[in-house]
Protein backbone atom coordinates (compact mmCIF):
# COMPACT_ATOMS: atom_id res chain seq x y z
CA UNK A 1 0.00 0.00 0.00
CA UNK A 2 1.43 3.48 -0.61
CA UNK A 3 1.85 5.56 2.47
CA UNK A 4 1.01 8.49 0.77
CA UNK A 5 -2.86 7.21 0.42
CA UNK A 6 -3.42 7.29 4.20
CA UNK A 7 -1.71 10.61 5.14
CA UNK A 8 -4.60 13.03 6.50
CA UNK A 9 -3.82 15.10 3.55
CA UNK A 10 -4.10 12.60 0.38
CA UNK A 11 -7.40 10.44 0.16
CA UNK A 12 -9.14 11.07 3.46
CA UNK A 13 -9.57 14.81 2.09
CA UNK A 14 -12.81 15.87 1.46
CA UNK A 15 -13.03 16.63 -2.53
CA UNK A 16 -15.12 20.00 -2.20
CA UNK A 17 -11.82 21.46 -0.05
CA UNK A 18 -9.55 20.29 -2.38
CA UNK A 19 -10.14 22.95 -4.53
CA UNK A 20 -7.79 24.82 -1.67
CA UNK A 21 -4.29 22.73 -2.11
CA UNK A 22 -3.15 25.51 -4.37
CA UNK A 23 -4.19 28.69 -1.78
CA UNK A 24 -1.80 27.87 1.17
CA UNK A 25 -3.43 30.44 3.42
CA UNK A 26 -1.71 31.10 6.38
CA UNK A 27 -4.01 29.66 9.37
CA UNK A 28 -1.89 30.79 12.21
CA UNK A 29 -3.24 32.39 15.56
CA UNK A 30 -0.96 35.36 14.78
CA UNK A 31 -1.82 35.93 11.12
CA UNK A 32 -5.69 36.46 11.65
CA UNK A 33 -5.06 38.34 14.46
CA UNK A 34 -2.85 40.42 12.70
CA UNK A 35 -5.26 40.41 9.49
CA UNK A 36 -7.83 41.71 12.20
CA UNK A 37 -6.35 44.78 12.75
CA UNK A 38 -4.93 48.45 11.18
CA UNK A 39 -7.72 49.15 9.05
CA UNK A 40 -9.40 52.65 8.40
CA UNK A 41 -12.89 52.47 9.36
CA UNK A 42 -15.74 51.87 5.79
CA UNK A 43 -17.25 55.33 4.87
CA UNK A 44 -20.46 55.98 6.75
CA UNK A 45 -22.12 57.95 4.18
CA UNK A 46 -25.78 57.57 3.91
CA UNK A 47 -26.25 56.77 -0.15
CA UNK A 48 -29.06 58.69 -1.81
CA UNK A 49 -32.42 56.85 -2.91
CA UNK A 50 -31.82 55.36 -6.18
CA UNK A 51 -34.25 56.65 -8.79
CA UNK A 52 -36.08 53.49 -9.68
CA UNK A 53 -37.00 53.01 -5.87
CA UNK A 54 -40.54 54.85 -6.38
CA UNK A 55 -41.24 52.74 -9.79
CA UNK A 56 -39.94 49.39 -7.74
CA UNK A 57 -42.47 50.14 -4.89
CA UNK A 58 -45.05 50.32 -7.62
CA UNK A 59 -44.25 47.51 -9.36
CA UNK A 60 -44.23 45.42 -5.71
CA UNK A 61 -47.54 47.00 -5.11
CA UNK A 62 -49.35 45.64 -8.13
CA UNK A 63 -47.90 42.35 -7.86
CA UNK A 64 -49.13 42.60 -4.11
CA UNK A 65 -52.97 43.01 -5.03
CA UNK A 66 -52.41 40.30 -7.13
CA UNK A 67 -52.16 37.73 -4.02
CA UNK A 68 -53.34 39.38 -0.90
CA UNK A 69 -52.50 36.74 2.35
CA UNK A 70 -50.27 34.43 0.60
CA UNK A 71 -46.55 34.94 0.94
CA UNK A 72 -44.21 35.39 -2.07
CA UNK A 73 -40.95 34.32 -2.66
CA UNK A 74 -38.72 35.58 -5.32
CA UNK A 75 -35.33 34.67 -5.51
CA UNK A 76 -32.03 36.72 -7.07
CA UNK A 77 -30.26 33.28 -7.63
CA UNK A 78 -26.96 31.93 -6.72
CA UNK A 79 -23.51 32.19 -8.37
CA UNK A 80 -23.15 30.00 -10.84
CA UNK A 81 -20.17 27.46 -11.51
CA UNK A 82 -18.16 27.95 -14.94
CA UNK A 83 -15.25 26.06 -14.64
CA UNK A 84 -14.12 24.15 -10.88
CA UNK A 85 -14.40 27.62 -8.47
CA UNK A 86 -14.86 30.19 -11.07
CA UNK A 87 -18.04 31.53 -11.85
CA UNK A 88 -20.00 33.02 -14.63
CA UNK A 89 -20.65 36.73 -13.93
CA UNK A 90 -23.45 37.48 -11.65
CA UNK A 91 -27.08 38.34 -13.34
CA UNK A 92 -30.13 38.56 -11.08
CA UNK A 93 -33.27 36.83 -12.45
CA UNK A 94 -35.39 39.25 -14.18
CA UNK A 95 -38.60 39.10 -11.92
CA UNK A 96 -36.02 39.94 -9.01
CA UNK A 97 -34.37 42.79 -9.99
CA UNK A 98 -37.71 44.30 -11.89
CA UNK A 99 -39.14 44.42 -8.37
CA UNK A 100 -36.37 45.58 -6.09
CA UNK A 101 -34.25 47.92 -8.64
CA UNK A 102 -31.07 45.84 -8.49
CA UNK A 103 -29.23 45.59 -11.45
CA UNK A 104 -25.14 44.81 -11.70
CA UNK A 105 -23.26 41.99 -9.72
CA UNK A 106 -23.88 42.37 -6.25
CA UNK A 107 -26.47 40.18 -4.35
CA UNK A 108 -26.30 36.43 -5.11
CA UNK A 109 -28.10 34.42 -3.36
CA UNK A 110 -30.89 37.25 -2.93
CA UNK A 111 -34.53 36.92 -1.80
CA UNK A 112 -36.87 39.15 -2.00
CA UNK A 113 -40.08 38.43 0.74
CA UNK A 114 -43.32 39.24 0.37
CA UNK A 115 -44.99 38.71 3.75
CA UNK A 116 -48.80 39.30 3.84
CA UNK A 117 -51.01 41.61 6.22
CA UNK A 118 -54.21 42.74 6.70
CA UNK A 119 -55.41 44.02 3.77
CA UNK A 120 -54.51 47.82 3.27
CA UNK A 121 -51.79 47.98 5.60
CA UNK A 122 -48.86 46.82 3.98
CA UNK A 123 -46.17 48.38 1.69
CA UNK A 124 -48.13 51.67 -0.27
CA UNK A 125 -51.28 50.80 1.19
CA UNK A 126 -50.60 47.22 -0.12
CA UNK A 127 -51.13 43.60 1.44
CA UNK A 128 -47.89 42.94 1.77
CA UNK A 129 -44.44 43.72 3.16
CA UNK A 130 -41.77 43.38 0.84
CA UNK A 131 -38.12 42.66 2.97
CA UNK A 132 -34.62 41.93 0.84
CA UNK A 133 -33.10 39.24 2.53
CA UNK A 134 -29.07 39.07 1.29
CA UNK A 135 -25.89 38.35 2.52
CA UNK A 136 -23.57 41.96 3.61
CA UNK A 137 -20.39 42.98 3.68
CA UNK A 138 -18.17 41.00 6.08
CA UNK A 139 -16.11 42.86 8.82
CA UNK A 140 -12.33 43.15 7.86
CA UNK A 141 -12.03 41.67 11.74
CA UNK A 142 -13.88 38.06 9.85
CA UNK A 143 -11.83 35.24 7.82
CA UNK A 144 -14.75 35.39 5.57
CA UNK A 145 -12.84 38.88 4.26
CA UNK A 146 -9.65 37.26 3.64
CA UNK A 147 -10.55 33.68 2.88
CA UNK A 148 -13.92 33.60 1.13
CA UNK A 149 -13.12 34.13 -2.67
CA UNK A 150 -16.60 34.32 -3.44
CA UNK A 151 -17.73 36.83 -1.11
CA UNK A 152 -14.99 38.42 0.65
CA UNK A 153 -13.70 42.12 0.29
CA UNK A 154 -10.27 41.49 -0.27
CA UNK A 155 -11.38 39.19 -3.23
CA UNK A 156 -14.30 40.70 -4.95
CA UNK A 157 -14.46 44.45 -3.15
CA UNK A 158 -16.71 45.83 -1.06
CA UNK A 159 -20.46 44.89 -0.81
CA UNK A 160 -23.53 47.06 0.59
CA UNK A 161 -24.17 46.80 3.92
CA UNK A 162 -27.66 46.61 5.12
CA UNK A 163 -28.65 50.05 5.65
CA UNK A 164 -27.44 51.11 2.66
CA UNK A 165 -29.37 49.00 0.40
CA UNK A 166 -32.38 49.91 2.95
CA UNK A 167 -31.56 53.92 2.12
CA UNK A 168 -31.10 53.02 -1.68
CA UNK A 169 -33.81 51.31 -2.73
CA UNK A 170 -36.45 52.40 0.40
CA UNK A 171 -36.86 48.81 0.99
CA UNK A 172 -36.30 46.88 4.31
CA UNK A 173 -33.66 44.48 4.22
CA UNK A 174 -32.53 42.05 6.43
CA UNK A 175 -29.62 39.52 6.79
CA UNK A 176 -29.25 36.15 5.17
CA UNK A 177 -29.12 34.12 8.10
CA UNK A 178 -32.82 35.22 8.97
CA UNK A 179 -34.22 33.84 5.49
CA UNK A 180 -35.45 30.15 6.37
CA UNK A 181 -37.30 31.20 9.21
CA UNK A 182 -38.63 34.22 7.12
CA UNK A 183 -39.80 31.41 4.35
CA UNK A 184 -40.98 28.59 6.37
CA UNK A 185 -42.83 29.97 9.67
CA UNK A 186 -46.62 29.35 9.49
CA UNK A 187 -46.78 27.40 6.12
CA UNK A 188 -49.80 25.47 5.56
CA UNK A 189 -53.24 25.32 4.53
CA UNK A 190 -55.10 28.45 5.32
CA UNK A 191 -57.94 26.48 6.31
CA UNK A 192 -56.27 25.27 9.74
CA UNK A 193 -54.45 28.94 10.15
CA UNK A 194 -51.28 28.80 7.94
CA UNK A 195 -50.03 30.84 4.77
CA UNK A 196 -50.04 29.48 1.70
CA UNK A 197 -46.36 30.53 -0.58
CA UNK A 198 -45.66 31.06 -3.87
CA UNK A 199 -42.34 31.27 -4.82
CA UNK A 200 -40.72 31.84 -8.56
CA UNK A 201 -39.42 28.29 -9.24
CA UNK A 202 -36.31 26.97 -10.93
CA UNK A 203 -33.86 30.21 -9.89
CA UNK A 204 -32.31 28.78 -6.99
CA UNK A 205 -32.56 25.30 -6.37
CA UNK A 206 -31.48 25.74 -2.92
CA UNK A 207 -34.88 27.57 -2.54
CA UNK A 208 -37.14 25.43 -4.03
CA UNK A 209 -36.12 22.52 -1.80
CA UNK A 210 -36.72 25.07 1.30
CA UNK A 211 -40.33 25.61 0.34
CA UNK A 212 -40.58 22.40 -0.76
CA UNK A 213 -39.53 20.80 2.61
CA UNK A 214 -41.78 23.27 3.99
CA UNK A 215 -45.01 22.75 2.28
CA UNK A 216 -44.38 18.83 2.87
CA UNK A 217 -44.26 19.03 6.93
CA UNK A 218 -47.16 21.17 7.00
CA UNK A 219 -49.54 18.83 4.67
CA UNK A 220 -52.24 17.52 5.99
CA UNK A 221 -51.80 14.81 3.95
CA UNK A 222 -47.98 14.55 2.78
CA UNK A 223 -48.31 11.45 0.81
CA UNK A 224 -51.21 12.44 -1.18
CA UNK A 225 -49.87 16.37 -1.66
CA UNK A 226 -50.76 17.70 -4.78
CA UNK A 227 -47.50 18.96 -6.93
CA UNK A 228 -49.90 19.87 -9.87
CA UNK A 229 -51.53 22.56 -7.76
CA UNK A 230 -48.35 23.29 -5.87
CA UNK A 231 -46.55 24.26 -9.43
CA UNK A 232 -49.90 25.90 -11.07
CA UNK A 233 -49.50 28.44 -7.29
CA UNK A 234 -46.04 29.05 -8.33
CA UNK A 235 -46.62 29.28 -12.52
CA UNK A 236 -49.01 31.91 -11.30
CA UNK A 237 -46.40 34.05 -9.68
CA UNK A 238 -44.31 33.53 -12.49
CA UNK A 239 -47.10 34.63 -15.30
CA UNK A 240 -47.72 37.77 -13.44
CA UNK A 241 -44.28 39.09 -12.97
CA UNK A 242 -43.91 38.28 -16.46
CA UNK A 243 -47.26 40.48 -17.72
CA UNK A 244 -46.39 43.20 -15.36
CA UNK A 245 -43.15 44.04 -17.46
CA UNK A 246 -45.41 44.27 -20.13
CA UNK A 247 -46.02 48.25 -20.21
CA UNK A 248 -42.78 49.52 -19.29
CA UNK A 249 -42.78 52.58 -16.93
CA UNK A 250 -40.57 56.33 -17.82
CA UNK A 251 -37.76 55.07 -15.90
CA UNK A 252 -37.47 51.98 -17.96
CA UNK A 253 -38.11 53.58 -21.08
CA UNK A 254 -35.11 55.65 -20.11
CA UNK A 255 -32.80 52.51 -19.59
CA UNK A 256 -33.88 51.28 -23.03
CA UNK A 257 -32.85 54.63 -24.63
CA UNK A 258 -29.77 53.60 -22.90
CA UNK A 259 -29.16 50.19 -23.79
CA UNK A 260 -29.81 51.60 -27.62
CA UNK A 261 -27.38 54.20 -28.05
CA UNK A 262 -24.88 52.24 -26.27
CA UNK A 263 -25.70 49.32 -28.95
CA UNK A 264 -25.65 51.70 -31.99
CA UNK A 265 -22.07 53.02 -30.68
CA UNK A 266 -21.07 49.34 -31.04
CA UNK A 267 -22.20 48.84 -34.41
CA UNK A 268 -19.59 51.61 -35.38
CA UNK A 269 -17.06 50.13 -33.54
CA UNK A 270 -17.58 47.00 -35.87
CA UNK A 271 -17.54 48.90 -38.87
CA UNK A 272 -13.92 50.38 -38.10
CA UNK A 273 -13.22 46.53 -37.09
CA UNK A 274 -13.98 45.38 -41.01
CA UNK A 275 -11.02 46.18 -42.23
CA UNK A 276 -9.08 43.87 -39.71
CA UNK A 277 -12.00 41.34 -40.22
CA UNK A 278 -11.69 40.58 -43.66
CA UNK A 279 -7.62 39.32 -43.47
CA UNK A 280 -8.08 37.32 -39.95
CA UNK A 281 -9.16 33.70 -40.39
CA UNK A 282 -11.99 34.23 -37.77
CA UNK A 283 -13.22 37.32 -38.85
CA UNK A 284 -16.56 37.00 -37.24
CA UNK A 285 -14.99 37.12 -34.10
CA UNK A 286 -12.83 40.34 -34.79
CA UNK A 287 -16.44 41.41 -35.10
CA UNK A 288 -17.84 39.81 -31.90
CA UNK A 289 -14.68 41.50 -29.91
CA UNK A 290 -15.35 44.43 -31.56
CA UNK A 291 -19.01 45.13 -30.46
CA UNK A 292 -18.50 43.15 -26.95
CA UNK A 293 -15.95 45.73 -26.05
CA UNK A 294 -18.24 48.52 -26.75
CA UNK A 295 -21.02 46.53 -24.36
CA UNK A 296 -18.49 46.55 -20.77
CA UNK A 297 -17.41 49.61 -21.87
CA UNK A 298 -20.92 51.51 -21.85
CA UNK A 299 -22.87 49.19 -20.02
CA UNK A 300 -23.16 45.82 -18.23
CA UNK A 301 -22.56 42.95 -20.49
CA UNK A 302 -24.19 41.60 -23.67
CA UNK A 303 -27.58 40.90 -23.48
CA UNK A 304 -27.45 37.48 -25.43
CA UNK A 305 -24.46 36.31 -27.42
CA UNK A 306 -23.89 38.51 -30.32
CA UNK A 307 -24.80 37.19 -33.62
CA UNK A 308 -21.86 37.95 -36.06
CA UNK A 309 -22.53 36.04 -39.25
CA UNK A 310 -21.15 36.03 -42.77
CA UNK A 311 -21.85 34.97 -45.91
CA UNK A 312 -23.79 32.07 -45.71
CA UNK A 313 -23.51 31.96 -42.14
CA UNK A 314 -26.12 34.88 -42.14
CA UNK A 315 -28.85 32.07 -42.89
CA UNK A 316 -28.10 30.68 -39.90
CA UNK A 317 -31.02 32.11 -37.51
CA UNK A 318 -28.75 31.99 -34.49
CA UNK A 319 -24.97 31.63 -35.55
CA UNK A 320 -22.99 32.48 -32.24
CA UNK A 321 -20.36 30.47 -33.16
CA UNK A 322 -18.70 33.16 -34.77
CA UNK A 323 -15.76 30.67 -36.33
CA UNK A 324 -16.11 32.28 -39.77
CA UNK A 325 -14.37 34.34 -42.39
CA UNK A 326 -15.86 37.72 -43.21
CA UNK A 327 -15.11 37.81 -47.11
CA UNK A 328 -15.48 41.14 -49.99
CA UNK A 329 -18.19 40.66 -51.59
CA UNK A 330 -20.18 39.13 -48.81
CA UNK A 331 -23.14 40.52 -46.04
CA UNK A 332 -22.74 40.24 -42.46
CA UNK A 333 -25.53 40.02 -40.59
CA UNK A 334 -24.90 41.64 -37.09
CA UNK A 335 -27.42 40.80 -34.21
CA UNK A 336 -26.61 42.51 -31.30
CA UNK A 337 -27.16 44.36 -28.00
CA UNK A 338 -25.80 45.77 -24.96
CA UNK A 339 -27.19 45.48 -21.85
CA UNK A 340 -27.15 48.46 -19.77
CA UNK A 341 -26.25 48.58 -15.98
CA UNK A 342 -29.75 48.37 -14.97
CA UNK A 343 -29.68 45.31 -16.89
CA UNK A 344 -32.37 46.37 -19.87
CA UNK A 345 -31.33 45.37 -23.43
CA UNK A 346 -31.34 46.48 -26.26
CA UNK A 347 -31.81 44.33 -29.87
CA UNK A 348 -31.01 45.41 -32.89
CA UNK A 349 -29.74 44.06 -36.27
CA UNK A 350 -27.68 45.69 -39.39
CA UNK A 351 -27.05 43.76 -41.96
CA UNK A 352 -23.62 45.36 -44.09
CA UNK A 353 -21.97 44.79 -46.59
CA UNK A 354 -18.56 43.81 -45.82
CA UNK A 355 -16.90 45.45 -48.68
CA UNK A 356 -18.53 48.28 -47.83
CA UNK A 357 -21.17 48.00 -51.50
CA UNK A 358 -23.94 46.30 -51.92
CA UNK A 359 -24.27 43.81 -55.12
CA UNK A 360 -27.55 44.21 -57.29
CA UNK A 361 -29.22 41.32 -55.69
CA UNK A 362 -28.15 41.69 -52.08
CA UNK A 363 -29.35 45.35 -52.49
CA UNK A 364 -33.04 43.78 -54.03
CA UNK A 365 -32.83 41.24 -51.13
CA UNK A 366 -32.49 44.01 -48.28
CA UNK A 367 -34.24 46.38 -49.89
CA UNK A 368 -37.32 43.83 -49.67
CA UNK A 369 -36.29 43.10 -46.10
CA UNK A 370 -36.94 46.99 -45.46
CA UNK A 371 -40.06 47.20 -46.58
CA UNK A 372 -41.15 44.18 -44.71
CA UNK A 373 -40.06 46.30 -41.56
CA UNK A 374 -41.35 49.25 -42.70
CA UNK A 375 -45.19 47.89 -43.06
CA UNK A 376 -44.65 46.38 -39.65
CA UNK A 377 -43.71 49.59 -38.16
CA UNK A 378 -47.03 51.02 -40.06
CA UNK A 379 -48.76 48.05 -38.81
CA UNK A 380 -48.16 48.99 -34.91
CA UNK A 381 -50.49 51.25 -33.47
CA UNK A 382 -52.45 51.62 -30.43
CA UNK A 383 -55.23 49.46 -30.64
CA UNK A 384 -53.91 46.88 -33.41
CA UNK A 385 -52.87 43.37 -32.31
CA UNK A 386 -49.66 42.63 -31.77
CA UNK A 387 -49.57 39.72 -34.05
CA UNK A 388 -50.79 42.16 -36.80
CA UNK A 389 -46.96 43.30 -37.15
CA UNK A 390 -46.30 40.03 -38.45
CA UNK A 391 -48.62 39.75 -40.73
CA UNK A 392 -48.03 42.92 -42.02
CA UNK A 393 -44.19 42.35 -42.81
CA UNK A 394 -44.44 38.87 -43.79
CA UNK A 395 -47.26 39.28 -46.63
CA UNK A 396 -44.62 42.32 -48.30
CA UNK A 397 -42.04 39.55 -48.19
CA UNK A 398 -44.40 36.83 -49.70
CA UNK A 399 -45.11 39.53 -52.42
CA UNK A 400 -41.71 39.97 -53.12
CA UNK A 401 -40.43 36.62 -53.38
CA UNK A 402 -43.60 36.37 -56.01
CA UNK A 403 -42.22 39.08 -58.30
CA UNK A 404 -38.89 37.23 -58.20
CA UNK A 405 -40.57 34.07 -59.22
CA UNK A 406 -39.48 32.07 -56.21
CA UNK A 407 -42.78 31.69 -54.80
CA UNK A 408 -44.52 28.04 -56.22
CA UNK A 409 -47.85 29.38 -55.16
CA UNK A 410 -50.20 32.31 -55.86
CA UNK A 411 -49.54 35.31 -52.64
CA UNK A 412 -52.90 34.56 -51.73
CA UNK A 413 -52.02 30.97 -50.85
CA UNK A 414 -48.85 31.36 -49.11
CA UNK A 415 -50.63 34.01 -46.87
CA UNK A 416 -53.21 31.53 -45.66
CA UNK A 417 -52.93 29.58 -43.04
CA UNK A 418 -53.00 26.20 -44.93
CA UNK A 419 -50.17 27.60 -47.28
CA UNK A 420 -47.60 29.55 -45.54
CA UNK A 421 -44.70 28.84 -48.44
CA UNK A 422 -42.92 31.80 -48.09
CA UNK A 423 -42.15 31.23 -44.50
CA UNK A 424 -39.07 28.90 -46.22
CA UNK A 425 -37.33 31.94 -46.20
CA UNK A 426 -38.45 33.51 -43.10
CA UNK A 427 -39.20 30.70 -40.33
CA UNK A 428 -39.11 33.02 -37.35
CA UNK A 429 -41.54 35.48 -36.00
CA UNK A 430 -41.58 39.29 -36.42
CA UNK A 431 -41.77 41.08 -33.44
CA UNK A 432 -40.90 39.99 -29.08
CA UNK A 433 -41.07 42.21 -26.10
CA UNK A 434 -38.32 43.51 -25.05
CA UNK A 435 -37.11 44.86 -21.55
CA UNK A 436 -34.99 43.28 -18.90
CA UNK A 437 -34.83 40.16 -21.12
CA UNK A 438 -34.04 40.20 -24.74
CA UNK A 439 -37.07 37.98 -24.81
CA UNK A 440 -39.11 39.97 -22.65
CA UNK A 441 -42.70 38.98 -20.99
CA UNK A 442 -42.19 35.30 -22.44
CA UNK A 443 -44.31 33.73 -19.54
CA UNK A 444 -47.27 35.96 -20.61
CA UNK A 445 -50.32 34.68 -21.36
CA UNK A 446 -50.76 34.15 -25.06
CA UNK A 447 -54.09 36.88 -24.97
CA UNK A 448 -51.49 39.25 -23.38
CA UNK A 449 -48.78 38.46 -25.89
CA UNK A 450 -48.99 37.03 -29.28
CA UNK A 451 -53.10 38.23 -29.39
CA UNK A 452 -52.57 41.25 -27.13
CA UNK A 453 -53.43 45.02 -27.95
CA UNK A 454 -51.23 47.30 -28.68
CA UNK A 455 -50.73 49.50 -25.31
CA UNK A 456 -48.53 53.02 -24.63
CA UNK A 457 -45.31 51.72 -22.95
CA UNK A 458 -44.95 48.72 -24.74
CA UNK A 459 -41.30 48.50 -25.82
CA UNK A 460 -40.71 45.09 -28.83
CA UNK A 461 -38.90 44.64 -31.96
CA UNK A 462 -39.50 44.25 -35.48
CA UNK A 463 -37.47 41.90 -37.53
CA UNK A 464 -38.60 40.51 -40.40
CA UNK A 465 -35.22 38.93 -42.89
CA UNK A 466 -34.45 36.42 -45.65
CA UNK A 467 -32.71 33.62 -45.39
CA UNK A 468 -31.48 32.17 -48.94
CA UNK A 469 -29.14 29.30 -47.78
CA UNK A 470 -26.49 27.75 -50.61
CA UNK A 471 -28.12 24.41 -50.07
CA UNK A 472 -31.08 25.69 -51.27
CA UNK A 473 -32.09 24.50 -54.59
CA UNK A 474 -35.92 25.76 -54.65
CA UNK A 475 -34.03 29.42 -55.73
CA UNK A 476 -31.37 30.29 -58.60
CA UNK A 477 -28.18 30.16 -57.43
CA UNK A 478 -27.60 34.50 -57.37
CA UNK A 479 -29.96 34.15 -54.04
CA UNK A 480 -27.98 31.17 -52.45
CA UNK A 481 -25.72 32.46 -49.62
CA UNK A 482 -27.54 35.64 -48.95
CA UNK A 483 -29.02 36.37 -45.46
CA UNK A 484 -30.51 39.75 -44.49
CA UNK A 485 -32.55 40.93 -41.19
CA UNK A 486 -33.14 44.30 -40.42
CA UNK A 487 -34.17 44.65 -36.42
CA UNK A 488 -34.81 47.82 -34.84
CA UNK A 489 -36.84 48.71 -31.09
CA UNK A 490 -40.19 49.99 -30.76
CA UNK A 491 -41.36 51.82 -28.20
CA UNK A 492 -45.43 52.43 -28.28
CA UNK A 493 -46.59 56.00 -27.31
CA UNK A 494 -49.76 57.62 -27.30
CA UNK A 495 -49.15 59.20 -30.66
CA UNK A 496 -47.93 56.21 -32.28
CA UNK A 497 -44.57 53.70 -32.53
CA UNK A 498 -40.98 55.36 -32.23
CA UNK A 499 -38.40 53.88 -33.41
CA UNK A 500 -35.96 53.90 -30.48
CA UNK A 501 -32.43 52.57 -33.17
CA UNK A 502 -33.49 54.77 -35.56
CA UNK A 503 -29.65 56.48 -35.34
CA UNK A 504 -28.53 53.39 -36.80
CA UNK A 505 -29.06 53.95 -40.99
CA UNK A 506 -31.64 51.38 -42.27
CA UNK A 507 -31.69 51.61 -45.73
CA UNK A 508 -29.26 50.48 -48.19
CA UNK A 509 -27.85 54.06 -49.65
CA UNK A 510 -27.42 55.37 -45.84
CA UNK A 511 -25.80 51.84 -44.55
CA UNK A 512 -23.47 52.45 -47.57
CA UNK A 513 -23.30 55.94 -46.63
CA UNK A 514 -22.44 55.60 -43.17
CA UNK A 515 -19.57 52.85 -43.55
CA UNK A 516 -17.87 54.94 -46.00
CA UNK A 517 -17.85 58.06 -43.74
CA UNK A 518 -16.61 55.95 -40.82
CA UNK A 519 -13.79 55.01 -43.58
CA UNK A 520 -12.87 58.19 -44.47
CA UNK A 521 -12.58 59.46 -40.37
CA UNK A 522 -10.66 56.96 -40.01
CA UNK A 523 -8.47 57.98 -42.73
CA UNK A 524 -8.11 61.27 -42.39
CA UNK A 525 -6.85 60.31 -38.59
CA UNK A 526 -3.58 58.58 -39.66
Amino acid sequence: MNDAENTPNSASQPLEERVNNRSQRPSSEAFKAFMASNWAPSPQVTPARDAVAGHAARRRRAISDQFKGERLVVPAGPLKVRSNDCDYRFRPHSGFAHLTGLGLDHEPDAVLIFEPVEEGTGDDGGNHRATLYFRPLAGRDTEQFYADSRSGEFWIGARPTLPEFEARLGLPTAHIDELEMAITKNVGAPEIGGISIRLVRKVDENIDALVDTARYNTAKDPDNLDLGVLDALDEKLSEALSELRLIKDEWEVEQMRIAVAATAEGFAEVVKALPRALTHFRGERVVEGAFFARAREEGNELGYDTIAAAGNNATVLHWTRNTGRVNAGELLLLDAGVEADSLYTADITRTLPANGTFSEVQRRVYEAVLDAADAGFAAAQIGTRFRDIHTAATTVLAERLAEWGLLPVPVEEAVSEEGQQHRRWMPHGTSHHLGLDVHDCAQAKRELYLDGVLAEGMVFTIEPGLYFKNEDLAIPEEYRGIGVRIEDDILMTADGPVNLSAALPRTADDVEAWMSGIYQELDARR
